[in-house]
């Protein structure tokens, strides 16, 4: 009984496949429709790792009303197959909700790394970059930048202060130059400032407790320059990850919602990385 129900509760907060993880890839995509409006954006929230339940479910809320008011496509999937040059080629900005694990093939991560540096738009969320996804090198290196060392605990959510780091870069200009964010805070092994990558935003570490503790292991967390949210030029593709997102209060956040509004701008700009 007491197995079941950790297992149980492992499934409730998302850890199953932290636990047991999974490689399955779909080899049959999904049926996008035909007619959807352009342009459009592919919401893909498939995780062979831990799983973010409510950043999901908040994330894929938020960008149904953003693509409404922006007057765009979306499409939502879990189905890897998507990651094909016809499909590919349908839509202009791919967003990783939180994606964690092994989710595509291999042939499935060179589809989507051409669709990306022929123009493409990527956004990654939180779990978009933590470190199971490091057995996909070009993804790790290109897109992320850093190697995941681990996020806060003790406690997990912490509220600490947000800086804007590029205040001319679109996604920025409507936010202020610092405010307060409650989120896990996520860990590198470096900051991804000299390693070809434009810092947006940076969590001043003064105003949180960056270590981990649990049980009986403890790290100190600290990086000096901690960016949590960078963007940079991927061929003409533009790639721009966030580190926030966690829970689904991230997304009821007026300053979020302002950056990730300001995000799809840039990343619909097909001139941005000309």
């Amino acid at each position: 009984m007491l197995v079941s129900g950790l297992l149980v509760g492992a499934c409730n907060v998302g850890a199953w496949n932290l636990i047991f993880p999974s490689n399955h890839h779909e080899a049959v995509p999904p049926e996008v429709p035909e007619d959807l409006t352009q342009p459009a954006v592919l919401v893909f929230s498939k995780t062979n790792s831990f799983r973010h339940i409510s950043g999901i479910k908040a994330g894929n809320a938020f960008f149904n009303t953003l693509a409404e008011e922006q007057g765009l496509g979306i499409f939502h999937t879990e189905n890897s197959a998507v990651f094909n040059p016809e499909d590919l080629d349908g839509f202009s900005v791919v967003i990783f909700n939180n994606v964690t694990g092994d989710v595509l093939s291999n042939s499935q991560e060179m589809a989507f790394q051409q669709w990306l540096e022929a123009g493409g738009g990527w956004l990654g969320l939180h779990g978009a970059g933590d470190d199971s996804h490091s057995d996909w090198s070009w993804y790790v290196e290109t897109l992320i930048g850093a190697a995941f060392i681990a996020h806060i605990m003790g406690p997990q959510f912490q509220e600490a202060t947000v800086l804007v780091d590029d205040t001319s870069h679109v996604a920025m200009q409507t936010l202020p130059p610092r405010w307060e964010h409650n989120e896990e805070w996520y860990s590198w092994d470096e900051s991804v400032r000299d390693k070809g990558f434009n810092v947006l935003l940076s969590v001043d570490e003064g105003t949180y407790n960056p270590h981990y503790k649990f049980l009986f292991s403890r790290k100190d967390l600290r990086m000096g320059d901690h960016p949590v949210v960078w963007n940079r030029c991927v061929g003409t593709g533009r790639s721009l990850y966030s580190a926030m997102g966690h829970r689904g209060d991230a997304y009821d956040s007026d300053e979020y919602q302002k950056l990730l509004n300001g995000a799809m701008k840039w990343l619909l700009d097909e001139t941005a990385c000309k």
